[in-house]
């Protein structure tokens, strides 16, 4: 998941203590989730709320926020379960908040992620179906692009190819700013900060309806990655001293993990009990979120629909009782 700019507003940090829980440390009636903004948390929040609610009778609700407003609400106890905690996007805040004990990871929900830079992989491969043929078939490296930039060519700009990157609220976009410096690709090619994911979607799929070659910033699980046929471009294996110093490695290993506030376990023991057995991968979750995408649903229709369709994966996950109740209702 994309690294966002950990900017926490005083209007955000109000609206959050504003839906604090007045539940005591050893019960609890409402259970909150995080909602931080991207399609796979939605999903793993609909799915676990569907099960919390009917399997569990507790009542659920979402806060959302900023990852850094969330995470936050986290350590306090304004929020409880948070599906989606990406480890290293929110490094700082994650580490301090598990030092102090305030909260707590449970499990791991997958950590088969992905994120860097991307081509149609009908650049590099063709695709007989479309009549395109191959124009790049020896790119197979970030730092290969040097050999490629005029097939990207800026269009406002035809002396430089362009890379798509990440917004500029974005941290991952500094990131990417200082890799292409490092490559000495900035030499060659423009790096273009779109102003939303959205700006980065619609211009991938306009290049991809033509057949054009694109080159830019993308991360998994997302529908994106579950519907273009895209390839992460390789770039050297990961090296925490090299990383740090000048971004010249894969992106860093991103586990992305279900985390609760402290005082979970003692109030819904049982809740906690079913998220420490929550497991998914990134091809999972690109499942549902191509599915939502190509029938125009919302993650929790999403959500019953995994849920009917993997019986025997969720159903491990909880008592035979709960699963009879969950199953119940739909």
């Amino acid at each position: 998941m994309k690294k966002i700019i950990l900017f926490v507003s005083l209007c955000t940090i109000l609206v959050l203590a504003a839906c604090s829980s007045k539940e005591s440390a050893d019960s609890i009636e409402v259970i909150k989730f995080a909602d931080a903004g991207w399609d796979s948390i939605r999903v793993h929040n609909s799915i676990a709320q569907l099960i919390v609610e009917e399997g569990y009778g507790y009542e659920t609700e979402v806060t959302s926020g900023t990852s850094a407003a969330t995470m936050q609400a986290l350590e306090q106890g304004d929020i409880n379960v948070y599906m989606e905690v990406w480890t290293d996007n929110v490094k700082e805040i994650y580490e301090a908040a598990i030092e102090s004990g305030n909260i707590t990871n449970i499990a791991t929900n997958f950590n088969d992620n992905s994120q860097g830079l991307y081509v149609p992989t009908y650049v590099i491969e063709g695709d007989a179906a479309r009549g395109i043929e191959p124009v790049a078939p020896d790119l197979k490296t970030v730092e290969d692009l040097a050999k490629y930039p005029e097939l990207f060519q800026d269009p406002e700009d035809d002396s430089k190819g362009r890379i798509i990157g990440a917004p500029s609220s974005w941290v991952v976009s500094e990131d990417l700013e200082t890799k292409i410096e490092t490559y000495g690709l900035d030499e060659q090619f423009n790096y273009l900060s779109p102003g939303s994911d959205s700006a980065i979607v619609a211009d991938l799929a306009g290049a991809y309806k033509k057949g054009e070659p694109w080159v830019g910033y993308y991360w998994s699980p997302t529908w994106v990655t579950a519907s273009y046929d895209l390839t992460l471009l390789e770039d050297i294996p990961y090296d925490k001293a090299i990383w740090e110093e000048s971004k010249g490695t894969e992106f860093p290993p991103n586990d992305v993990v279900i985390a609760v506030h402290k005082d979970l376990p003692s109030q819904a023991k049982d809740v906690v009990d079913f998220l420490s057995k929550y497991e998914s991968s990134n091809d999972a979750t690109e499942e549902i979120l191509k599915y939502m995408n190509e029938n125009e649903v919302e993650p929790e229709e999403a959500a019953k629909w995994w849920i009917t369709e993997n019986e025997d994966i969720w159903t491990t996950w909880v008592s035979e009782e709960v699963a009879k109740k969950v199953k119940a209702t739909l």
